[in-house]
């Protein structure tokens, strides 16, 4: 007699959406407003105040604009030497 541990197919799959959670994204899919759109929206209210703008712009800025990245520059100029001498940089 078998005494608990996995078996083979019981449980939940994986990936598998409750029934609540697809009806949550249904119902947000339906209304056409999407989170950002809800957070630009409040950005955009003269009427909130400002506190509140300022945290949905810090909440959406990821959304809106990139983050930069660092980048490593390496210029090789192929070899061309240019050596200019005290003298001659008074021209």
């Amino acid at each position: 007699m078998a005494r608990g541990g996995a078996r083979p197919g019981a449980g939940r799959k994986k990936g598998a959406i409750t029934t609540k959670t697809r009806e949550i994204a249904e119902a947000a899919l339906g209304s056409g407003l999407t989170p950002l759109d809800y957070m630009l929206g409040i950005l955009r209210d003269d009427q909130k105040p400002e506190a509140m703008r300022f945290e949905a712009a810090k909440a959406a800025a990821p959304f809106v604009h990139a983050r930069l990245a660092a980048v490593d520059a390496n210029v090789n100029h192929g070899g061309i030497s240019i050596n200019i001498s005290p003298d001659d940089a008074e021209l």
